[in-house]
C-alpha cells in the first residue's frame, strides 16, 4: 500500500470523526435548548398557578352589588350622554380635594342631563392604614349603593376622611355615617360588619389596574384622561365631548 493511500485513508477518517463530533454537539445543543424551554414552561405554569391562586383567594366569595354597572365595577350617577369615569380611593387626600372642588360642577352637569358619572371605588392605599381602610370603605360604599344611597354616602365618606397612617374609621363609624344619610336598615350594617363587598372592592381595584389606572384620582371624560381637573377644566372637557 502506498503512502498516498494511507494519507487518503487518514484524511477520510478525520473527516468522518469531525462530522460525528459536530453531530454530537448539535444533539447536545438541541437537548439543552429543549431542557431550558421545559424549565421556563414549568416555571411559567407554576407562576401562573400561584398568581391565579392568590387572585382566587382575594376574590373568594365575591358578591357584586346588583346595582353596579360597567362590568360590575362602578356606580352610575346621572343619565346624560357624556360619560365621566372617576376612580377614587376614600383614603386619598387628592380625591377628597377633587371632590370638594368639583362636586358642585358635577351636580350641575348631572342636573342638566349632560353627563353620566361612573364612580369606581378602588383600594390602592391599604398599606397606608392598619386596618385596610381603603378596602373596607370601598366595600361600605358598595353596601350604600345597594341601599340606594351611594352618592350621599360617597360624599359623607370624603367629608369624614381619616388621616393616612392610622386605623381609619372603624365599622361602627362607617355604619353611623350610613345612618346619617338614611341607611338605617340592618342590611347595610350587616354588609359592613360582615365585609360582604370587600372581595368586590379588590376585584374592582384589579380591574382598574388592568385598564391602566395606577393613581387616584383618575378622571376620564369620554374615555380621555382629564388633565385639567379644575371645575372649569371639567366643564370644558364635557362640552368638547358633547359637541
Amino acid at each position: 500500500m502506498s503512502g498516498k493511500d494511507n494519507r487518503d485513508r487518514t484524511k477520510a477518517k478525520r473527516v468522518v470523526q469531525e462530522q460525528l463530533a459536530r453531530e454530537r454537539r448539535r444533539r447536545v445543543t438541541l437537548w439543552t435548548s429543549l431542557g431550558v424551554v421545559a424549565v421556563l414552561v414549568i416555571a411559567g405554569l407554576i407562576g401562573w398557578g400561584f398568581a391565579a391562586s392568590q387572585e382566587s383567594e382575594k376574590t373568594a366569595g365575591l358578591t357584586t352589588p346588583s346595582v353596579a354597572v360597567d362590568e360590575g365595577t362602578a356606580f352610575a350617577v346621572g343619565t346624560g350622554p357624556v360619560k365621566i369615569d372617576i376612580y377614587e380611593d376614600f383614603l386619598c387626600p387628592a380625591c377628597r380635594d377633587f371632590e370638594a372642588a368639583a362636586q358642585t360642577t358635577i351636580d350641575q352637569l348631572v342636573a342638566e342631563n349632560k353627563v353620566t358619572v361612573l364612580y369606581h371605588p378602588i383600594a390602592i392605599l391599604d398599606h397606608l392604614s392598619t386596618t385596610e381602610y381603603s378596602t373596607r370603605s370601598a366595600a361600605a360604599s358598595a353596601a350604600a349603593a345597594q341601599g340606594g344611597k351611594f352618592a350621599e354616602y360617597h360624599r359623607v365618606l370624603f367629608a369624614n376622611q381619616p388621616p393616612e397612617g392610622g386605623a381609619g374609621l372603624d365599622n361602627a363609624k362607617l355604619i353611623e355615617l350610613g345612618r346619617s344619610v338614611g341607611l338605617t336598615d340592618a342590611a347595610f350594617a350587616d354588609a359592613v360588619d360582615d365585609g360582604t363587598y370587600e372581595a368586590w372592592a379588590t376585584k374592582v381595584t384589579d380591574t382598574a389596574a388592568s385598564r391602566g389606572v395606577n393613581s387616584t384620582p383618575t378622571v376620564l371624560v369620554d374615555g380621555k384622561d382629564l388633565e385639567n381637573r379644575t371645575p372649569q377644566g371639567l366643564s370644558a372637557a364635557v362640552e368638547a365631548a358633547g359637541a
